[in-house]
């Protein structure tokens, strides 16, 4: 069992911080929000109750982010993802479930596709795909696609947070609402209807636009965008296992 924070370093030279612990599977694997990392409530929760299950679990920071290396100006989607995909591949055998928070339930859809037949689930916590797309204005895109960073006021703190035209370019590549999303697993979507920063159609949108028809959406009437209170992480943590448990009987 590897329980501290561990680094795996990339062949350019990233490193990436993750906490792991090993066991049955199949392995449950974190993707933070925006600007977030592998410290939050929510996934230590969930790599609390996996240990104390015997269930494997990974937990990571994206370079840039948290404990990795990197700039977090240098950022995307894309280079995200090729960062989990090779965390997975190197250090965990067998099935997955991609559980994503806000952005990172759009990531997990790009990380799932890139498992491929290991993956077998996916648990959205208020997902944000395409935020790039129905989360900026026509201005701001204009601006972005100038070059230009833009800065958000940071409910959570007193520094704004950055939008870069490097993951904005990214992430307009990477749209995924528009069309079929070719993945036939277990999903299951967890939404606040408080959620101020991603309106609870996305993910209605979401479950509409994944070809799978296991899809299941859960709504929490008074839930915030953050989905932390003790409530909603114990919803989260009986989400996911139902759906393991669901997965290994069918």
């Amino acid at each position: 069992m590897i329980d501290t924070t561990q680094f795996h370093t990339l062949p350019d030279g990233r490193r990436i911080a993750y906490r792991l612990t090993r066991g049955s599977g199949p392995a449950l694997v974190f993707l933070p929000g925006y600007m977030s990392d592998m410290a939050g409530s929510k996934a230590t929760a969930l790599f609390d109750r996996a240990r104390a299950q015997d269930r494997s679990c990974l937990l990571l920071d994206y370079s840039g982010c948290g404990e990795s290396s990197g700039s977090f100006a240098d950022g995307t989607l894309s280079r995200w993802r090729d960062e989990v995909a090779g965390l997975i591949e190197a250090l965990i055998e067998g099935p997955v479930v991609v559980i994503g928070s806000s952005m990172g339930g759009w990531l997990m859809l790009l990380v799932g596709e890139a498992l491929g037949a290991r993956l077998a689930g996916m648990v959205g916590i208020a997902a944000a795909p395409d935020f790039t797309q129905w989360g900026r204005s026509a201005q701001d895109k204009a601006r972005l696609e100038a070059g230009e960073t833009l800065l958000d006021p940071n409910p959570n703190g007193p520094e704004p947070t950055p939008l870069h035209p490097g993951f904005f370019a990214d992430g307009q590549a990477n749209l995924r609402l528009g069309g079929e999303i070719a993945l036939d697993c277990p999903v299951r979507l967890l939404h606040g209807q408080r959620d101020a920063d991603v309106p609870w159609e996305i993910s209605l949108r979401l479950a509409e636009a994944l070809r799978s028809d296991d899809v299941q959406v859960t709504l929490v009437k008074d839930g915030d965008h953050r989905l932390s209170r003790d409530s909603d992480i114990a919803l989260l943590l009986r989400q996911v296992e139902t759906l393991i448990a669901e997965g290994t009987h069918s």
